[in-house]
C-alpha cells in the first residue's frame, strides 16, 4: 500500500469513525484527506471498493496491535495476558476510538455485503493463526473455542464502552475474571 492509499484510507476511517457510514462518500474522503475532488474515486471507483480498502487498512492496524500484544507476553501467564489485553482494549476504546468505530461500521456493512464478510473471515483466520497457539500456551483446553470466546468478550467490552463511554473504563478486571472460564471452555 502506497502513501497516497494510506492517506485516503486513513481519511475514510476518520469519516466512518466520526460521522458514520451514511457520510462515507468519495467527496467526504477527499475533503478529510485534504486532496482534490476525484482523488478517492480515482483509486476506489465504487463505494464497495472503498469499503474493502478501508477494511484492509483497519485489519492492518488491528493486526499490528495484536502483534504488539503478543510481543509483550514474555513470560506468558494468565495475569500478564489479562493485563496486556486489557491495555489493548482500553487503547482501542480511547486513543483508537475512531478506528474501532470505523471497524464496527464496516462490520455492520458486511451484514449486507458478502465480499466484506469474506474479507472479515480472512482477517479472523489470520488472527487465529497466532492467537490459538498463544491461548494453548496459556493452558486453553480447546484453543479455537477460547479464541472465539475471547474475541466475543473483547467485542462486547468495546461495544459497551463505545456506545456508552465510562470515564473510568478499565477492562482488565473483566478479562482477568473471565479468562479462566474461557481457557476451560469446551468446544461449542
Amino acid at each position: 500500500m502506497d502513501a497516497r492509499q494510506r492517506q485516503l484510507l486513513d481519511a475514510a476511517i476518520t469519516v466512518l469513525g466520526t460521522r458514520g457510514t451514511r457520510h462515507l462518500t468519495h467527496r467526504a474522503v477527499d475533503e478529510a484527506a485534504a486532496l482534490p475532488t476525484g482523488s478517492t474515486s480515482n483509486r476506489y471507483r465504487t463505494r464497495e471498493a472503498l469499503l474493502t480498502g478501508v477494511l484492509t487498512r483497519i485489519l492492518e492496524a488491528e493486526t499490528a496491535g495484536w502483534n504488539h500484544l503478543a510481543a509483550n507476553l514474555d513470560p506468558i501467564d494468565p495475569d500478564t495476558f489479562a493485563t496486556t489485553l486489557g491495555t489493548l482494549v482500553h487503547r482501542l476504546a480511547t486513543t483508537d476510538r475512531t478506528l474501532t468505530l470505523a471497524r464496527l461500521a464496516i462490520f455492520a456493512e458486511a451484514a449486507h455485503q458478502p465480499a466484506l464478510r469474506q474479507h472479515i473471515a480472512h482477517g479472523q483466520r489470520q488472527l487465529a493463526t497466532w492467537a490459538t497457539p498463544l491461548l494453548a500456551a496459556l493452558g486453553a483446553r480447546h484453543p479455537a473455542t477460547a479464541q472465539r470466546l475471547l474475541l466475543a468478550l473483547v467485542d462486547g467490552l468495546l461495544n459497551h464502552q463505545l456506545a456508552n463511554p465510562d470515564p473510568a473504563f478499565e477492562p482488565t478486571p473483566a478479562i482477568a475474571a473471565l479468562l479462566p472460564a474461557i481457557l476451560a471452555a469446551r468446544p461449542n
